[in-house]
């Protein structure tokens, strides 16, 4: 073991307070009953490392945990990879909630807690691939987006939802820039927010979720470019009509609603057509829909999915 004296210790490094009970009360949670509460916490752990492994898992071998949480878009800390790794520890988790709204029989303000709880009850680790320019291979922990989406009981007519990220000046050095349009904001039609591929991810390799990969909660959508799956969730809103999202608002013409993964669509500055896998030197060529086409392809019936990109 390696004690480094504390003045050699960067900020960066070290575990807020807020976090290490966060991850105590993670651990809890998700050994899912009275006596496995009392296990000693190493015994939890290995119980939610174990975790029953999702249908829609990939059987490839997972990216390595400095690179997952070393190498990040979160542009609310900063444009370089590297900024929210270095800056993110400052983000204010606790205490957290997400507010559903809109056209839903029940709006509600959920706690992250009651997220959690409902994360330990479905008890799966999803190992799916992430696309954003670079690619990886990521056990997030999680649950189905639906879960927490039906707690509301959507109207007839939702036909889309709106996630919001939360905006913390204080805590997000880019958020006092005028990068983007803040909040930043995303959004799915409601048919892929249900998807059991969807998830609304807590953790990720059996831990809580580091901040600076979009801490407490945030959004997974696999077969979606990366910057569709919004971090740091703080609001839900059901629309009939689509939601103006930030990327598109800026760029539409590099930045489509669906976002979708395929490769035959190019960005007007590069092509898509072959991904790096981190960690990796060379290239492997993309996949359609980023190897979920049997999964999805069937929401998408009909586009042209050059045109809705």
């Amino acid at each position: 073991m390696l004690i480094k004296p504390p003045n050699d210790i960067p900020l960066s490094e070290l575990t807020p307070r807020e976090v290490f009970e966060r991850r105590r009360c993670f651990l809890r949670l998700a050994a899912g009953s009275a006596a496995v509460l009392a296990t000693p916490a190493s015994l939890a752990a290995e119980k939610l490392v174990a975790s029953v492994r999702s249908p829609f898992s990939t059987d490839e071998a997972p990216t390595p945990y400095r690179h997952i949480t070393g190498y990040n878009n979160f542009v609310e800390f900063g444009t370089d990879k590297e900024d929210p790794a270095e800056r993110a520890y400052r983000l204010r988790t606790s205490p957290w909630t997400i507010t559903l709204e809109g056209l839903v029989r029940k709006p509600r303000t959920i706690d992250i807690d009651d997220i959690l709880r409902l994360a330990a009850l479905e008890d799966r680790v999803y190992r799916h691939r992430c696309v954003e320019g670079w690619s990886m291979v990521v056990p997030w922990v999680g649950l189905p987006l639906a879960t927490l989406l039906k707690q509301v009981e959507p109207l007839g007519n939702a036909k889309y939802i709106e996630l919001v990220s939360v905006v913390q000046p204080d805590t997000q050095p880019g958020v006092r820039r005028q990068i983007l349009d803040w909040p930043y904001t995303e959004a799915l039609r409601l048919d892929e927010a249900m998807h059991p591929l969807t998830i609304a991810a807590v953790g990720l390799y059996g831990e809580v979720m580091p901040k600076q990969n979009g801490a407490p909660i945030r959004l997974v959508v696999p077969w979606k470019y990366g910057f569709k799956s919004a971090k740091s969730i703080v609001k839900i809103r059901f629309t009939e009509l689509p939601p103006a999202t930030t990327w598109n608002k800026l760029q539409p013409d590099e930045y489509g609603f669906y976002a979708n993964v395929n490769p035959e669509v190019s960005h007007p500055r590069w092509s898509q057509s072959r991904e790096r896998r981190l960690g990796d030197f060379f290239k492997r060529p993309t996949q359609l829909f980023n190897g979920y086409a049997d999964q999805v392809g069937q929401l998408y019936t009909g586009m042209d999915l050059r045109k809705y990109y």
